[in-house]
């Protein structure tokens, strides 16, 4: 009858300790993950920006006066 008390004991701190082992292994993963989000989310972000700080159209360029066409079309005497 005793092997049997100290049997479930055993069995009921085992468990209790792979249960608590698993948790904390999980959170560590868990917090890993989300601070890799994070940082996915952040680059994301920045290259979402930087893509559209590319997309804006050029100024228009100012057209200049063709002054030299005059110029040339004088003839000389």
């Amino acid at each position: 009858m005793n092997e049997w008390i100290l049997f479930t004991i055993g069995i009921f701190i085992g468990s209790l300790s792979g249960v608590l082992t698993m948790a904390l292994l999980s959170a560590r993963r868990c917090s890993n993950m989300e601070s890799e989000i994070q940082d996915l989310r952040t680059q994301r972000k920045l290259l979402k920006d930087e893509l559209l700080k590319g997309q804006s159209k050029p100024k228009p360029r100012n057209r200049r006066i063709a002054t030299h066409k005059k110029k040339h079309n004088v003839r000389s005497r």
